[in-house]
């Protein structure tokens, strides 16, 4: 039997919203245990500065995370609001961290997984963005200044992002079929599973030659959390508050 995986994705997990939080360390210590393997698939933070940020709240994330490996693996990919999160991070959690795509073989079929930004290339401004700030130039000077100088940086960038979102074409921000088409094929994959968007659903796609295959989206968390299951050769999408 195939071990069971968990999936989650943009938590984004900030110290002003604490429900948050508390959602978080009730999924680690009453659900996630079911697991043997969890898998974060970005935006775990609303905002990552650097594994140099040592603050209370961070520390109370790692230590749940701690509590997790030692009984199952943990592996986390970059999303656009942690794209910084580092080995450093990744080391105290007991964790290490993936690139993407990420293939997994499972129940006899292939997963590719990754955040989903990737794929939205309709937003031609947030693309160019994605490119800047994921060169290792710009990560470099950026990862050069002190904390306090990359949370205000920080701050301005996701300030003008949530502006110029304002004046967006929803659809854009959402994937490009094409996009998902040339991921499918590139990758030779059965399963799309990414986050990014918060638009929850399961959507099937036609690759032509009789072939569908299914790509899944994970939810954002806000008033529940959400997870995916991979158990028993099924994928499986929950919901949860602190009652469950």
């Amino acid at each position: 039997m195939s071990k069971i995986i968990h999936i989650i994705s943009d938590l984004h997990l900030v110290e002003s919203q604490p429900h948050l939080l508390n959602l978080f360390t009730h999924y680690i210590q009453k659900i996630a245990p079911e697991s043997e393997c969890l898998y974060v698939l970005g935006d775990l933070f609303e905002v990552w500065v650097g594994d140099d940020n040592h603050t209370n709240f961070n520390q109370q994330v790692i230590d749940l995370f701690a509590e997790y490996s030692r009984h199952g693996q943990l592996f986390f990919a970059h999303g656009n609001r942690d794209f910084l999160l580092g080995h450093q991070f990744a080391k105290a959690c007991g964790g290490e961290l993936i690139d993407e795509p990420h293939l997994l073989d499972w129940a006899g079929q292939t997963i590719c997984m990754m955040h989903g930004d990737a794929l939205c290339t309709d937003d031609v401004a947030y693309q160019q963005l994605r490119n800047t700030v994921r060169s290792e130039q710009w990560q470099q000077q950026f990862l050069s200044q002190t904390v306090s100088k990359r949370l205000e940086i920080a701050d301005g960038i996701r300030a003008k992002s949530k502006d110029a979102q304002q004046n967006k074409n929803t659809e854009i921000m959402d994937v490009n079929a094409q996009a998902v088409f040339d991921c499918f094929k590139s990758n030779q994959c059965q399963w799309l599973i990414h986050g990014h968007t918060h638009r929850e659903g399961r959507h099937m796609v036609d690759m032509g030659d009789n072939n569908t295959v299914e790509r899944v989206v994970l939810s954002d968390w806000a008033e529940q959390g959400h997870y995916l299951s991979l158990k028993n050769s099924q994928v499986q999408s929950h919901f949860f508050d602190l009652e469950n």
